[in-house]
């Protein structure tokens, strides 16, 4: 047997079950996956709302991608995919000894410190995707205490049960490729439920609510398209053919989503709106993300076709008509492009599923599990092929009962200890009033500058040099 070359040869820092080419993708993939929330998602709901929301939008994701890893590496990896508690979560334990973050993770050929930063990044979009309802209105301190608690009583329960190996969903031959039921589906109802929670936002803010700045939404968006091939290609654990497929996939879906909205916009509006592409991207890639590399191409066209028309629908049309979507104040909805479209992508993926694909992602040894409709139809194994539907419909029927009722508790209980919802003067001012700061702080044009606005010198310092009252007219 020939020798390997000297940098494959096995030592401490590289042992004998890690595959240098895997670890690298998959911390690549998990970078990609991070950035579609800082600066991606921050710079989308800064720019997608508002002006007088812009910094608090974006701090809300901010503070929720930091407010998540901290408690994932304290409780939150373990709960989702460490030792078995119950059916459907895991013991709660500590995810920073060197000793268990060096060892193999419980699937592919990487270290534990891999996978716990892999599965955060996941973790941190949830929680954000679910800020995306409740822009314009909820009280900060209540969205703080409302991250960790999401994190701890909903998320993980949802992990568990999916992507855990020991989960009684993931058991059953449930398919969700990256997250179509564990962070799309749940991101929906989680932010739809707590938007009726919360309440809505000022009647002149639900009437008029423009984009302060669509050209910097359009960047959010692009590094949100493209931080998809992290999101999805990432999800086989190595680098494979499957994860190219994925990859791929993703973007053939999107695309056809996108161009499927703006077809639509153009023949009931008239006009091509930039916006609307937008959220048709949107749905692109959360509708493909459970059937990534399990599906073939054309069925991704498919399914771009339907992501892109079916929540059109809902948002532009049933939206207006069903009393309970008027009722809440669904700002980024969410509820359209999150858990429809999740919904729609759970559905489609145990019609098209392949049995092939299948079995090279889930490394399955046979031709009996994982077998889209389609295909069990075609093969002859219809009752296959109508289980897998079954488990599909019946993991969107857990995901949604357990988000309703979480999300609600959790709304419930930060009520008695601060308000959901900023007060009607904080309302009318937005950010200033809440955080101190302004998105687009101009010099010019008569306005004022407040020393206690400053953060490079100290206001007593820099007030030295100011006029009595302390401001200072600008020409």
């Amino acid at each position: 047997m020939a020798e390997l070359p000297l940098n494959l040869l096995p030592d401490e820092a590289s042992p004998a079950w890690m595959n240098k080419g895997d670890n690298a993708w998959q911390l690549t993939a998990a970078t990609l996956v991070g950035l579609q929330s800082v600066p991606g998602l921050v710079i989308l709901y800064g720019s997608i709302v508002k002006k007088k929301w812009a910094v608090n939008s974006a701090f809300m994701a901010l503070y929720a991608f930091a407010s998540v890893l901290v408690c994932w590496v304290g409780w939150g990896y373990q709960m989702s995919f460490g030792d078995k508690m119950i059916p459907f979560l895991g013991r709660p334990d500590v995810s920073l000894d060197q000793k268990f973050l060096l060892h193999q993770a419980f699937l592919g050929y990487l270290p534990n410190a891999t996978m716990v930063y892999f599965q955060f990044v996941f973790a941190a979009i949830t929680l954000i995707l679910v800020a995306g309802a409740l822009l314009g209105r909820m009280n900060f301190h209540a969205w703080m205490l409302f991250v960790p608690l999401w994190l701890t009583f909903s998320y993980t329960i949802t992990a568990y049960s999916i992507w855990c190996p020991e989960g009684w969903l993931a058991k059953r031959g449930i398919i969700d490729y990256s997250g179509g039921y564990v962070i799309h589906l749940s991101s929906g109802v989680a932010g739809f439920t707590a938007a009726y929670w919360v309440g809505p936002r000022t009647i002149k803010d639900r009437e008029r609510f423009p984009p302060n700045n669509i050209i910097l939404m359009l960047a959010g968006a692009g590094l949100l398209w493209m931080g998809w091939s992290g999101f999805n290609g990432g999800d086989p654990y190595t680098v494979s053919t499957d994860a190219s497929l994925a990859v791929l996939n993703t973007h053939v879906c999107t695309a056809t989503s996108l161009l499927t909205w703006l077809l639509l916009d153009i023949l009931f509006f008239g006009k091509p709106s930039v916006i609307g592409a937008t959220q048709g991207m949107i749905t692109g890639l959360v509708c493909i993300t459970p059937a990534a590399g399990v599906v073939q191409g054309w069925a991704a066209i498919l399914m771009g076709i339907m992501s892109g028309s079916i929540p059109w629908y809902t948002m532009m049309v049933l939206h207006k008509k069903l009393w309970l979507l008027k009722q809440v104040d669904d700002t980024m909805a969410v509820f359209h492009t999150h858990a429809v479209a999740g919904s729609l992508g759970g559905i489609l993926t145990g019609f098209f599923a392949h049995p092939k694909l299948n079995r090279i992602f889930y490394l399955v040894p046979d031709w009996q599990h994982y077998i889209g409709l389609a295909y069990g139809l075609q093969m002859g194994r219809a009752s296959a092929g109508f289980k897998q539907m079954g488990i599909q419909l019946l993991g969107i029927l857990f995901v949604v009962s357990l988000n309703v009722f979480v999300t609600s508790i959790i709304c419930l209980l930060i009520r008695f200890v601060v308000p959901l919802r900023l007060s009607d003067e904080e309302l009318q001012t937005g950010d200033d009033a809440i955080h101190g700061e302004e998105a687009y702080a101009l010099w010019g044009d008569g306005e004022k500058y407040e020393s206690r606005h400053n953060s490079v010198y100290g206001v007593e310092e820099f007030a030295q040099d100011l006029p009595k009252g302390g401001q200072v007219e600008m020409a």
